[in-house]
């Protein structure tokens, strides 16, 4: 049921930007969705494993965010640019994503465990959510090794791999930097263009 599970989601997000995590209620996040109580618990299993879906759908649209970015036209300074302003705007407008890049969850959110919960779910979407969660770290290393990847892949100017991976990841940083203090003129691509090596920028 990809339709419903994603109907849940969005009215489970919705809750969460309403109230906090331990006052939303499933019987109002299934009526939300327009499905019953029982597909909910169908899709999750629990409250615990809604909360890890949501947190797992938000991680993977950042990343497929971080993809759209660094597919984007213009040198690899460019793109790490909007790599670092996507990063950025996008922590800015959700506070859940926000806390996934920082580690800062407030109780208003749902905070499940990073580490992996025994899943009995016959739904793969939900023993997904079960595995391992990304933690800021490990977000930050998948943003890298992305980048790297594209920014090494045949037609695009030749760079050292470990001096590539070493300007990815500081870019990351940089505009995780900007989610809690937003830079000042110029903005947040000329602080990019700054710091990366003379070679990538």
């Amino acid at each position: 049921m990809p339709a419903a599970r994603e109907s849940l989601l969005e009215a489970a997000f919705a809750a969460v930007a309403r109230r906090p995590w331990p006052a939303v209620r499933m019987v109002d996040v299934a009526a939300a969705a327009g499905v019953s109580r029982q597909t909910l618990y169908n899709e999750f299993g629990s409250k615990e494993g809604l909360a890890r879906a949501l947190v797992r759908r938000e991680a993977d649209a950042y990343l497929a965010g971080v993809e759209r970015s660094l597919a984007g036209g213009g040198d690899a300074a460019e793109r790490l640019a909007a790599t670092a302003e996507w990063t950025a705007s996008a922590a800015r407008d959700n506070p859940l994503l926000r806390a996934l890049l920082t580690g800062c969850w407030s109780e208003r959110l749902p905070a499940p465990p990073l580490n992996a919960v025994p899943s009995t779910s016959a739904v793969p979407a939900q023993r997904r959510a079960d595995g391992p969660l990304p933690s800021p770290g490990e977000l930050v290393a998948q943003v890298r090794d992305r980048a790297v990847v594209a920014l090494s892949a045949p037609g695009t100017a030749r760079t050292d791999g470990a001096e590539l991976a070493r300007a990815s990841e500081l870019v990351v940083r940089l505009a995780l930097s900007c989610i809690a203090a937003p830079p000042g003129e110029g903005g947040l691509t000329a602080l990019v263009r700054a710091v990366l090596p003379r070679q990538i920028a």
